[in-house]
């Protein structure tokens, strides 16, 4: 189950809001002011959502945005800014902000059940897309490899690979470009190598080497 940091400092709402995550399941962690709250979301279990109160000592809630945006390492994190700022105008500063939400106190339990969900769907979209770069990225790198001039054998068709070792074609390929081989005979091969074996055999007279 996904992991969420709630930051407010107000201790009556802290526990609303930690209850009514914990309905659906969620880990809860908890920060009383933004130095907190940006320390938990530096560390390597990093929560994939967090929600921070505006208004909060050390760093408030834009300040935290910003400098999370700033992070390499937490730019992906969804931030749901709360605060009972409402007003247009601040609904504009926190998403300029950084923030990816905005909920307005006193908020519904339910509409933030909710929002939390539309935010884990979107943590979880991002994650498969940069994992699926990441394995583009690294198919392009087996790509590139096989461009190269590879020396290759002129009587056992043997590959030397970057080890310096001769390696049967098929293997080379398979381990370079993901390829799985399914091994038969071409018409020339039979007509040349198998055909007089079988010959051989059904005669009994050993064929020619």
């Amino acid at each position: 189950m996904s992991q969420i940091l709630v930051a407010e400092d107000e201790p009556l709402t802290r526990r609303t809001l930690v209850a009514a995550l914990s309905q659906d399941g969620y880990t809860v962690s908890e920060a009383v002011d933004g130095t907190q709250a940006w320390h938990i979301l530096q560390s390597p279990q990093a929560p994939s959502l967090a929600i921070l109160d505006w208004m909060m000592p050390g760093l408030n809630g834009i300040e935290l945005c910003q400098a999370l945006r700033n992070s390499a390492g937490s730019q992906n994190t969804y931030l749901i800014l709360l605060t009972s700022k409402g007003e247009h105008k601040d609904i504009v500063t926190g998403l300029e902000g950084g923030a990816d939400d905005y909920m307005v106190k006193p908020f519904d339990s339910e509409e933030l059940r909710a929002r939390v969900r539309v935010g884990l769907r979107v943590v979880d979209l991002q994650r498969g897309l940069t994992r699926r770069v990441r394995e583009l990225e690294q198919a392009l790198v087996q790509i590139k490899q096989l461009q190269g001039l590879l020396p290759i054998c002129c009587y056992c068709k043997k590959i030397r690979d970057d080890r310096n070792y001769w390696r049967l074609v098929d293997e080379y390929l398979s381990e370079h470009a993901a390829i799985k081989f399914s091994h038969a005979i071409c018409p020339t091969c039979y007509k040349t190598e198998l055909a007089p074996q079988l010959k051989a055999l059904k005669s009994g007279v050993p064929p020619r080497a």
